[in-house]
């Protein structure tokens, strides 16, 4: 098992930050794509930024450069670094990891942008 571990969400003015971190622990494996979801009210979940074990980055069209997706040294942390935030952005953020055979999700880290 897996455990994920968010923290940073939060409630932000149109324009701002925020980071997200999501710490993984128990049976980690080398072999892995680690990243973000979100699901915002009556919309499906969706991607947001993933990262390989090799570095490899994905990210959603709607990031438009906004979102930076990095990791830490012990390569079981993951963050997403969130900038010009906007109203649409508002939504659960769900950490993800994909281990061989099996997908760990995180409880959820709820990110608000208003005014």
């Amino acid at each position: 098992q897996v455990q994920l571990v968010e923290s940073g969400g939060g409630l932000v003015q149109p324009g701002g930050s925020l980071r997200l971190s999501c710490a993984a622990s128990g049976s980690i494996s080398s072999i892995y794509v680690m990243g973000w979801y979100r699901q915002a009210p009556g919309k499906q979940r969706e991607l947001v930024a993933t990262m390989t074990d090799g570095g490899k980055t994905t990210y959603a069209d709607f990031v438009e450069g906004r979102f930076t997706i990095s990791r830490g040294n012990a390569k079981n942390t993951v963050y997403l670094q969130m900038n010009t935030l906007k109203p649409e952005d508002t939504a659960v953020y769900y950490c993800n990891r994909n281990q061989p055979g099996r997908a760990y999700w995180g409880q959820g880290t709820q990110v608000t942008v208003s005014s």
